[in-house]
């Protein structure tokens, strides 16, 4: 049985016990009832303190939690039990999660003291990876999506022949936060789409055939009617009231309705109120980075052991749980609307000029609670007293936000300024109402403050009272008895009471009761105390009823204004977002990129002095590197293993999703056009399961490149066709390269070890080579990291081999077996050039040793690259290169050149040579 079974074969009634149904206890009863009512999960069970499941739901629940297994026995039978307690829940609800468990809580639903016979329970909340609520089973900067794909069509079993028949919806609410996002599109970038967002469960609806996934998502089956074009209908009304102006098809609208309807049943079937914003995104609208892409650029996650080796990471200075969200959400969805970049990059502009505003933004901002979760809490009638302390200390930051925005010169600054709304009426309400320091439960009292009711005061004030005369008794009964050693005292058993030693017994008064009998003495009431506590105890009482009805009042006050709560919170995500971009920018010397008038695709990528904002982090030295690439141009990049070429391709892309953030970049200056979609083809991965070998993965890879790239796309490709033969191999990617420059016109950099792929230079204007630079010495080879035009003349393959700590003996085999090939290489290549010159090698061996260098030194260009012309003869006049080289090396100055200026300098020199 695989885990998937193993999980679904303990949802639902025990069969054990269903077997003796009539005869079960009436708890069992009712733990039985809920258990078929929801047999989609795990129940747990309020017995007392800890939430208890039985049968194979205990042992599943023994087993993942790791607590013991008990037994629980009756005339029915004995019964295994496990619990958790549930002051101490959320560390094993983590648990059931992390182990693929949907989680039902059944909790008492009234007064253990006040019901009559058995208490009343019932699921209160369904906890799923997508439902999530609870704070410590949340992670506070990352948003955690429930998901739901549908096809289009009129109803859950047909689709009716619509107009939108094969398009896929595609809506995803964060229950935590009431985020509610939809969309629709064909099946191919609804995946694209689906990949991005990632939600941590899936709700699919009928007719979706899901490929395998790039993530990990918890598919859960739900009533195909919830995926109904009019139920889903009815759904959405319930926070749009005119759906169809919300959503542009039936998949948009079934997906959206279904999302919507299963968020609702996880949280015991009620609307919920503060999803107050369903919005539509379009995701044309935003630069396309399918998984691929998000993966090879290592946006969120590192392929490398290395902590704080993303992009995120990098960039994720920021001051609260608002804005790492938002920043997450900005590098998944950057922007492809010119006048939106600029509006960002004005506002980072802004205050990279101001740094007192970045500071007060960064402290007013690190004081701020999480809004957007509060705001949730408070409309499901969960948030307490500290929750609503909590939201007035954030609201009372909003004044000295808007303070510290006063003085920046930025229209995006100044619009979200004019949006941050003071809420002085939910302040002042929270203020008045919540005492400064409340305890955590709410239903004991001390919440409400003094002067909010008149009522609760005039109650407070009797119980008060009481407790004064209390105190003022003991010394007035010491003195009309006599007895200096009485004591007035109370506890929660036996209430008020005199004590009295045993030796003072005789001077007891007649009115004294006696209430509790003691090894060295007795306790007494009195009428007149008894009466006084009574009216303490009902005072109280009615203090802690009263405190309890205005605290709910006043929690579903502030709950009516979500809307405006949320409008707050989203002003300060994004204003701790661009306060974190502008502190990167300074800290890190990033510069503001210059985007080609015009709109999307006008110009090429041109980057002076690049880095990667990542790897540059993480080495003591880094060598920026330019890239001038016109638009739809392919540079074929060639160069050793280890010396650069992924890192600089990907830093191409890094620098221009950065720039369409809204970001500054990490280079001396960008000018950069607005692209479409980043695509990336880089490293080797298999799907052996799926039926995919690693070539044929990068087959599958390249395949949606071809086809979806356009003439406003940056391609990265690294080593297209090494996974099979060197000619099919190499094949593969010459046509992959004239299909990208002829038919797609994609900007492109195409990192390769076929040599004899950089001709293509010589049969397109649009294709040109670059090369990492790197230095031999005494068998030693040191990488440059420099990018240099024209191609490489080796990979240094065996150098890498030898640093990486390969065997010695295989190294120098490895050396001799290259050596041998060179040499076959240039004998060919001598017999070749005499052949075509008319002689033979017998002129060679006749004293022609000029001409045998010359044919040899041919011979060596016609095999770098066969379709070059070949110099033939070798001039003794200085040439305009070698002047150039000779005029360098004296403007050189020696004495004050780095050794690794020096080496980048001979290997721009050597170039030129050759």
């Amino acid at each position: 049985m695989n885990a998937d079974a193993q999980r679904e074969a303990v949802y639902g009634a025990p069969p054990e016990m269903l077997e003796v149904r009539d005869d079960l206890t009436p708890m069992l009863s009712q733990y039985a009832d809920l258990c078929e009512e929801h047999d989609d999960a795990v129940v747990l069970f309020q017995v007392g303190d800890f939430y208890e499941a039985f049968c194979g739901a205990a042992e599943a629940v023994a087993r993942t939690c790791e607590v013991t297994l008990t037994q629980r026995e009756d005339s029915t039978g004995t019964w295994p039990m496990a619990g958790i307690p549930i002051d101490n829940a959320a560390g094993y609800l983590e648990r059931l999660l992390d182990a693929g468990y949907r989680v039902a809580l059944a909790e008492q639903v009234e007064d253990a003291e006040e019901a009559s016979g058995l208490v009343d329970r019932a699921v209160t909340q369904l906890i799923t990876p997508g439902t999530v609520v609870d704070e410590e089973l949340l992670d506070a900067g990352r948003a955690t999506y429930l998901g739901a794909v549908a096809r289009g069509g009129g109803n859950a079993e047909t689709r009716d022949g619509d107009a939108d028949a094969d398009t896929y919806g595609l809506a995803v609410v964060d229950v935590s936060t009431g985020e509610c996002l939809v969309t629709g599109a064909d099946r191919a970038l609804a995946l694209e789409e689906l990949e991005r967002l990632a939600p941590a469960e899936l709700v699919v609806g009928p007719d979706c055939d899901l490929p395998d996934l790039s993530f990990d998502p918890m598919e859960t089956p739900f009533e195909p009617g919830a995926f109904d074009v009019d139920a889903a209908r009815e759904t959405l009304s319930a926070y749009a009231p005119r759906p169809d102006a919300v959503v542009e098809s039936n998949a948009e609208l079934r997906a959206v309705g279904a999302a919507l309807a299963y968020a609702e049943y996880a949280q015991g079937d009620s609307k919920l109120e503060y999803v107050t914003r369903v919005t539509r995104f379009d995701p044309r609208e935003f630069l396309q980075l399918d998984a691929t892409a998000i993966r090879s650029l290592e946006l969120f996650e590192s392929r490398s052991a290395r902590a704080g080796s993303t992009l995120f990471s990098v960039l994720d200075e920021t001051a609260c749980a608002l804005g790492r969200r938002r920043l997450e959400a900005w590098l998944r969805r950057p922007l492809v609307d010119r006048d939106e970049i600029e509006a960002r990059l004005d506002a980072v502009d802004a205050l990279c000029d101001d740094a007192l505003a970045r500071t007060d933004l960064r402290e007013h901002l690190s004081s701020v609670y999480d809004l957007e979760r509060l705001v949730a809490r408070v409309s499901r009638e969960r948030a307490d007293a500290r929750d609503l302390r909590s939201l007035k200390t954030t609201l009372d930051r909003v004044p000295e936000v808007r303070e510290a925005l006063a003085g920046t010169d930025s229209d995006l600054l100044a619009d979200l300024r004019d949006s941050l709304d003071e809420l002085e009426d939910v302040r002042d309400l929270v203020g008045d109402a919540v005492v400064s320091d409340p305890p955590q439960e709410i239903t004991e009292g001390g919440v409400i403050a003094d002067g909010f009711d008149a009522e609760l005061d005039d109650i407070r004030g009797t119980a008060e009272a009481g407790r004064e005369w209390v105190s003022n008794l003991e010394a007035r009964e010491q003195e009309r008895t006599g007895i200096d050693s009485l004591e007035v005292g109370y506890n929660q058993v036996h209430g008020y009471y005199i004590e009295v030693t045993n030796p003072n017994l005789d001077r007891v008064p007649d009115d004294y009761r006696r209430r509790q009998t003691l090894k060295n003495s007795e306790r007494f009431y009195t009428p007149e105390l008894k009466e006084r506590e009574d009216e303490i105890l009902r005072a109280s009482d009615r203090a802690d009823a009263l405190e309890y009805d205005l605290f709910c009042e006043v929690r579903a006050d502030v709950a009516t204004e979500s809307a405006r709560i949320q409008a707050v919170a989203d002003a300060l995500a994004d204003l701790d977002v661009l306060r974190t971009l502008a502190d990167v920018a300074v800290a890190n010397d990033y510069a503001r990129p210059e985007f080609r008038a015009g709109g999307v695709g006008d110009g090429g990528i041109h980057i002076d002095a690049g880095r990667h904002p990542v790897v540059e982090r993480a080495q003591d030295e880094f060598v920026p590197n330019p890239a001038d690439l016109p638009r739809g141009s392919v540079a074929l990049v060639t160069g050793p293993n280890m010396s650069g070429k992924s890192t600089y391709m990907r830093q191409v892309a890094l620098v221009c999703v950065l720039a369409q953030v809204g970001s500054f970049v990490p280079a001396e200056s960008a000018r950069l056009p607005v692209l479409d979609r980043v695509f990336t083809r880089i490293g080797a991965s298999d799907d052996i399961a799926g039926g995919q070998s690693t070539f044929m993965r990068e087959m599958s890879e390249l395949t949606e490149i071809l086809h979806n790239a356009t003439g406003d796309s940056l391609v990265l490709l690294d080593e297209v066709g090494r996974g099979t033969s060197t000619a099919d191999g190499l094949a593969i990617a010459r046509a992959a390269t004239e299909f990208l420059h002829d038919e797609v016109g994609a900007t492109t950099l195409f990192a390769t070890h076929y040599h004899d792929l950089t001709d293509a230079a010589d049969d397109r204007e649009g294709v040109f080579n670059l090369h990492f630079t790197a230095a031999r010495r005494d068998g030693e080879v040191t990488f440059l990291h420099s990018v240099a035009d024209g191609p490489s003349s080796s990979s240094y393959g065996v150098e890498v081999a030898q640093l990486a700590g390969v065997p010695a003996s295989v190294v120098e085999r490895a050396r001799d077996l290259v050596d041998e090939t060179e040499t076959d290489a240039e004998s060919t290549a001598v017999d070749g050039v005499a052949a075509a010159n008319g002689e033979s090698e017998a002129a060679a061996e006749d004293g022609t040793l000029a001409a045998y260098v010359d044919g040899l030194e041919n011979g060596h260009r016609e095999t770098e690259n066969p379709n070059r012309a070949t110099a033939t003869t070798a001039t003794a006049e200085p040439t305009p290169e070698l002047e150039a080289v000779a005029e360098a090396l004296r403007e050189a100055d020696l004495a004050d050149t780095t050794p690794l200026a020096a080496l980048n300098l001979l290997s721009d020199l050597k170039g030129k040579l050759e």
